[in-house]
């Protein structure tokens, strides 16, 4: 089939990419053209632009201005008769920096339908596979109800567990790409190893002659996983190699460890960024339009789900086996929210699966 040559190359390499979500995950996502419409529809609303004077009346209307509040199936709903090629030109056109935004958009909108999935199909344990634990709390717990205890504490830390993974992957590329950054591999970085020069070390972003490595915070934890003595030779790698160490850490809460970092970026003529000034940094050198997507699509999830409800509120869940639905409940009374997870058992008995990055 010959390639339709109203794209650029970069404009088909960028499309093509912000499709299709990881190289071997056992939980594809491709996002359709109706899909990646609806999402530049969203850009618009974000951005400001006047669709109606520029031929994009095609587009839908967005059911809130709000991307968080709209519901991810209303992605999915009918196609869009509409050259996506087309309208994917005009705003790369008409928009500054709207390739970065549109990758980093649908990279969020991707990890976002992957997670929903996760949460569908996750297994919940068979009982024999965590049962050793019940000798910890035999006696404890009321007998009738341990196995049902164990099984839904596994659940939800398996979900857990896969959540840190997604938003792992997710952060990175969307931190470099709104920095203007390259992210490098071992095997490909500029940046050696101080103690064997043959070898690379794998750097967040690149900008110029800045070496990033992002943090969404320091907690003592990585000591425990003897990986703290490996963090602390970024700096010295980075400016042997004649980069200046960036320390990005969003999360302010202090710690030992990352007290220690920042001692040993400064030690090597880098510097330290965290909370407020790792945020003003990352917006100041985004520009205009990516500094706008950090703000909505990053800073403001983090910041408004800390802030929260005072107190733990009272949780209830429920497995409903006829539909294959979990039920969550939180709060009592006036104060209580509820939202159902449809199930779609799979019969793997995997907590995680592999992802090329």
């Amino acid at each position: 089939m010959e390639k339709n040559k109203l794209l650029t190359r970069e404009e088909s390499t960028v499309l093509t990419e912000a499709r299709i979500l990881g190289k071997t995950t056992d939980l594809p996502v491709y996002l359709s053209d109706s899909e990646v419409l609806r999402l530049i529809a969203v850009i618009a609303s974000d951005l400001g632009v006047n669709i109606s004077s520029a031929g994009f009346e095609s587009l839908p209307k967005l059911p809130n201005p709000d991307y968080f509040k709209i519901p991810l199936t209303w992605f999915d709903e009918e196609e869009i008769a509409h050259d996506l090629d087309e309208q994917f030109k005009l705003y790369a056109g008409k928009i500054p920096d709207f390739l970065t935004y549109f990758r980093c958009l649908c990279e969020l909108h991707k990890r976002r339908k992957k997670f929903a999935r996760i949460n569908q199909t996750q297994p919940i344990a068979r009982l024999e596979q965590i049962s050793p634990r019940a000798l910890l709390e035999f006696g404890i717990v009321p007998k009738g109800a341990l196995p049902s205890w164990l099984l839904w504490r596994k659940w939800f830390f398996d979900v857990d567990n896969r959540s840190a993974q997604e938003t792992g992957y997710l952060f990175e590329p969307i931190l470099a790409a709104a920095l203007g950054g390259v992210s490098y591999s071992a095997s490909k970085s500029p940046i050696r190893r101080k103690s064997d020069k043959g070898k690379g070390r794998q750097v967040d972003c690149i900008v110029d002659r800045r070496a990033y490595e992002f943090k969404l915070r320091v907690t003592i934890a990585a000591s425990g996983q003897g990986r703290f003595a490996e963090e602390l030779d970024f700096a010295a790698d980075a400016a042997k190699s004649g980069f200046i160490p960036v320390l990005l850490v969003l999360d302010p809460t202090p710690s030992s460890r990352l007290a220690e970092l920042e001692v040993e970026f400064r030690k090597h003529k880098g510097h330290a960024l965290v909370g407020a000034e790792a945020w003003a940094h990352l917006e100041a050198e985004a520009g205009r339009t990516m500094g706008r997507f950090v703000r909505r699509y990053v800073r403001t999830p983090i910041l408004e789900s800390e802030e929260g409800e005072a107190g733990v509120l009272d949780l209830s869940v429920s497995l409903s086996t006829d539909k294959s639905t979990i039920r969550v409940e939180l709060g009592k009374g006036a104060q209580s929210y509820s939202w159902d997870i449809p199930r779609e058992e799979r019969g793997k008995e995997s907590e995680g699966d592999a992802e090329e990055k």
